[in-house]
């Protein structure tokens, strides 16, 4: 248990020391997202399909690339926190891939 809260207290500390990307890029999306609901007719049910296909294809590139970006390898990995962390991760950096597809997707498929 203590793994998993260090993991979270890492990533709450890399937030906060990267606070002004966070913003940017939660500004980028309030503003692609307010763009489209703006704009109106956006097909946000028909685009979730898009944006859960964006989710795992960024997720599987992030299981395969992440250890490479931080000079590791899969085989370093030899404890469960290691993989779990590794899924979180990896699954995160899909969910924020599919946030920023699914309002994009959704305006570009406008309803009749």
């Amino acid at each position: 248990m203590y793994e998993i809260w260090l993991a979270i207290n890492v990533v709450y500390e890399l937030a906060l020391a990267h606070l002004s990307v966070v913003l940017f890029f939660l500004a980028l999306w309030i503003a692609l997202t307010g763009f489209v609901v703006l704009r109106g007719r956006a097909n946000w049910r028909g685009a979730f399909p898009a944006a859960l296909l964006a989710w795992v294809l960024a997720s599987a590139a992030a299981f395969f690339g992440v250890p490479a970006a931080t000079q590791s390898t899969l085989s370093d990995m030899r404890y469960w926190v290691d993989w779990a962390n590794l899924v979180a991760i990896a699954a995160g950096l899909g969910g924020i891939v599919a946030l920023f597809v699914w309002p994009f997707i959704a305006g570009m498929a406008r309803r009749a």
